[in-house]
């Protein structure tokens, strides 16, 4: 039989026109399988990027947009879906950003719109949800699936710890009703925002006036630190562990000896977040000797009130710190005697409200630092007391945020003592009347920390 082969030209394989509409066969192979010595000219299919690709005589060409990453910058943790910010080469106007681990893929997450080479994406659930420690690969896909020539690995951080955690909107907030620890182990944190109240100081005992509320310290913009301060500047949390010191609220001075130390309400602690410090509130005074030191409202972050004292023999005022909150009240002179108000966070303590009224306790300071508007950091009313004459004493309205009210009493019947300031307010107790004998003070409030900072951004 005899043998049906043909030579063929070389010319007439490659330079026929086709009327084919099939396909034409390529080798496949992945990157590691191209030529060790290509001729200019090859092609083939690159089943690792999904490409065709020819050899140029100097490297191989791409004919898909294949994209290159330049950088992704941000962070991956453990707690919350924060942003990555990509810097992309040669991509399409949307790309996917595929997470992996080992072999396996985490997630993807498509339609990362690219602008100038730059996008923006945010954590999913079923990344951020990996171990604090896992290793993650992160590739970029062009819109046809092109994968990223080279990947960029990151490794999950523990999200930072300490305090009730809660979320508002972008942000994560810790808040801290007792000492404890701000743990960042994974991360610094950046432009975080921070509400520190040092505890209220305690009312006085004899007819006294009303404890100053604690130092009130704030970086949230619009509801600024106490004494009428703007905002204070946001701070760096470094990486590491930051103790948390909730300063105690003052006691209320004891039901003792009449015009001594332990009658004068006891000035609040300071409350303490990294270099943040807030000073704890002064205590109300008492009623006194004459020229007793005793009739004066003590210094703190905001002032106690002055007690009551005879006609010429009026007490002053405890003042506040500069940019944590104000002068209390003073206490009235003679018969009917009024303590004076504590400062607050947002105003001064007042002076006897009326001839048988203590003073009024100093406002308070509204944040939303949580989420929601809340008043903290009211001073305590001044107590009343009145044998002058009918006239029914009235002890002094606490200040807005937690103040307490102050008591109010005459030269027959029951007296009512002071009021506690309200708990992790920093708020002031209120004064106390008297009844033959000094009646124990209100203790001022335990501060409180808060600090949060935006998820999107660390």
């Amino acid at each position: 039989m005899p043998s049906k082969s043909k030579n063929i030209a070389e010319s007439q394989i490659y330079d026929v026109n086709s009327t084919a509409t099939g396909a034409f066969d390529l080798p496949s192979g992945t990157t590691a399988q191209r030529p060790g010595s290509p001729n200019s000219g090859q092609a083939r299919f690159n089943s690792t990027i999904g490409s065709l690709e020819f050899y140029d005589g100097n490297g191989w060409v791409q004919t898909n947009l294949t994209p290159t990453i330049n950088s992704i910058t941000g962070n991956i943790n453990n707690g919350y879906g924060s942003t990555l910010t990509l810097n992309v080469s040669n991509s399409t106007d949307t790309v996917s950003l595929q997470y992996k681990e080992g072999n396996s893929v985490v997630a993807t997450v498509g339609n990362v719109g690219i602008s100038g080479g730059t996008g923006t994406t945010v954590v999913p659930a079923a990344v951020y949800g990996q171990t604090a420690g896992d290793t993650l690969t992160l590739s970029v896909l062009n819109a046809d699936g092109t994968p990223s020539t080279n990947t960029v690995t990151k490794t999950v951080l523990a999200a930072p710890t300490g305090g009730a955690i809660t979320t508002s909107g972008n942000f994560r907030i810790h808040t801290f009703t007792s000492s404890g620890t701000f743990a960042a182990s994974g991360f610094s944190i950046s432009n975080a925002e921070y509400l520190v109240i040092a505890g209220g100081g305690g009312g006085g005992s004899d007819i006294a006036g009303g404890g100053g509320a604690g130092g009130y310290r704030s970086s949230v913009v619009g509801q600024g630190s106490g004494g009428g301060g703007s905002a204070e500047a946001r701070i760096t949390v470094a990486q590491g562990n930051h103790t948390v010191t909730i300063g105690a609220g003052g006691a209320g001075g004891t039901a003792g000896t009449r015009d001594t130390d332990t009658t004068t309400g006891t000035t609040g602690s300071n409350s303490v977040f990294g270099s943040i410090t807030s000073t704890g509130g002064g205590g109300g005074a008492v009623y006194g000797a004459a020229n007793s030191t005793r009739r004066d409202g003590k210094a703190g972050g905001s002032g106690g009130g002055s007690g009551a004292g005879d006609a010429g023999d009026r007490g002053i005022a405890g003042a506040g710190t500069s940019g944590q909150g104000y002068v209390g009240g003073r206490g009235s002179e003679g018969n009917p005697y009024d303590g004076g108000g504590g400062g607050g966070a947002g105003a001064a303590g007042g002076d006897r409200a009326s001839a048988t009224q203590g003073g009024a306790g100093g406002a308070g300071v509204s944040s939303n630092i949580t989420g929601s508007a809340v008043t903290r950091a009211g001073g305590g009313g001044g107590a009343c007391y009145n044998n002058a004459d009918s006239s029914t004493p009235v002890g002094g309205v606490g200040g807005s945020g937690g103040g307490g009210r102050g008591g109010a009493g005459s030269g027959s019947g029951a007296l009512n003592v002071g009021v506690d300031g309200t708990v992790n307010t920093g708020s002031g107790g209120g004064g106390s009347s008297w009844n033959g004998a000094p009646i124990a003070g209100a203790d001022g409030a335990s501060g409180i920390v808060i600090v949060r900072y935006d998820m999107t951004a660390n």
